[in-house]
């Protein structure tokens, strides 16, 4: 173990290692250990843990944008999910209502709620959270309240990693995607469906009972509903599939292509169909699966040991979650809202986070910067 340097006069964290730990040259000649795991300094005990997260804030955020992911771990203090809300709380973070996510989740208390709630001999495919919407977190939390019985692994990789790998191997189709972007279509039933990963109903995707209502809310995040005699079929898209982060200065691999094109399967819905290129045609099969091996091949399985935080950089970071053995009780929080304002293709570069295509000028985020097609600081 070594001690992370500080600007600050104290250090509470020593930082520890996963055996899976990946290292990367971050371009500047120094190397980044990707995720950052944090321990508590024994030289000042076992301190609150939301205690000191206020202490050090701007450090463990610039961690974050360097690595992208952090790992605490063998804190006491955080062992509920009471105890996870004050630790998410802390950061002082804008919160994000989970409109539009495919996921089922329960609320569990405060801005706390259960992760994707599908069986647990299913595996959930690579994705950033609520990458197929244009209003998505750039804060992602998950707290091990119950570690497995045995697997239940979160695969954690960095997305410029992905982007560059795909780059260089399939120029043409990364090309296509940047100019073109994805459609994403799902259908979903009027309830929550247990039984599935893509089970959240229009209900709760929309939180209301009310269609009108629900349209409206679509329409907002510039999705079309076609209703039918038990459900609705949403479209959402064209939507970029590539971005460029303006903190890190790198294009990232922010899509849900793979996790929609492997995954998004069950009684309504047919995973081939539910993503296309932007113009509509198929995705090349070879392409997606390729594309999968390539996640497996950088990820790193972090496995859970209850009392766990995981905080990512949703932009910087895609996850996953491995099959399990029950019992295994993680939770989530979704924080820091990223807003486009009008969603469609644009001809020629998007400056910000969007390259090639995505939103029109004009963009909202909170805790980064983002620019419009002129290159001014918009935010709005």
């Amino acid at each position: 173990m070594r001690l992370l340097e500080l600007t600050m006069p104290e250090n509470l964290f020593v930082e520890s290692e996963l055996l899976q730990q990946k290292k990367y040259n971050d371009g500047d000649g120094a190397g980044i250990v990707f995720p950052t795991v944090l321990i508590p300094n024994p030289k000042f005990g076992d301190r609150n843990l939301k205690d000191v997260i206020r202490d050090q804030k701007p450090w463990l955020e610039s961690v974050l944008h360097k690595t992208g992911a952090i790992l605490f771990r063998g804190f006491s203090s955080v062992s509920s999910a009471s105890d996870f809300n004050d630790v998410v709380e802390a950061f002082d973070y804008e919160e994000l209502p989970y409109v539009g996510g495919a996921a089922p989740r329960t609320n569990v208390v405060g801005r706390v709620f259960t992760s994707n709630e599908s069986p647990p001999d299913q595996k959930i495919p690579f994705h950033h959270e609520m990458a197929q919407v244009p209003t998505f977190p750039l804060k992602v939390f998950f707290f091990c309240e119950v570690e497995p019985k045995i697997g239940g692994e979160t695969p954690i990789v960095l997305s410029h990693v992905v982007y560059d790998k795909m780059k260089q191997k399939y120029p043409e189709f990364v090309d296509r995607l940047e100019k073109q972007g994805l459609i994403y279509t799902r259908v979903l039933g009027e309830d929550d469906d247990p039984s599935s990963p893509i089970g959240r109903g229009w209900v709760s995707t929309f939180l209301t009972k009310d269609k009108a209502v629900a349209a409206e809310r679509a329409a907002k995040l510039g999705m079309k509903l076609e209703w039918t005699d038990d459900g609705v079929k949403t479209v959402m898209g064209p939507i970029p599939a590539i971005k460029f982060n303006e903190t890190s200065q790198r294009k990232i691999w922010f899509n849900s292509m793979v996790a929609a094109y492997t995954g998004w399967e069950d009684a309504r819905n047919d995973p081939v169909k539910a993503v296309t290129f932007g113009d509509g045609t198929p995705l090349p099969a070879h392409v997606i699966h390729d594309c999968l091996k390539i996640l497996e091949e950088e990820s790193v399985a972090v496995p859970w040991q209850k009392g766990d935080v995981l905080l990512l950089d949703n932009l910087a970071v895609l996850h996953a979650r491995r099959p399990f053995e029950p019992p295994r009780r993680v939770l989530a929080s979704l924080w820091s809202t990223f807003e486009v304002v009008g969603v469609g293709c644009n001809a020629g570069h998007s400056a910000g986070h969007s390259g090639g295509l995505g939103a029109h000028p004009g963009t909202r985020v909170s805790g980064y910067m983002l620019k419009d097609e002129g290159g001014r600081v918009n935010t709005k």
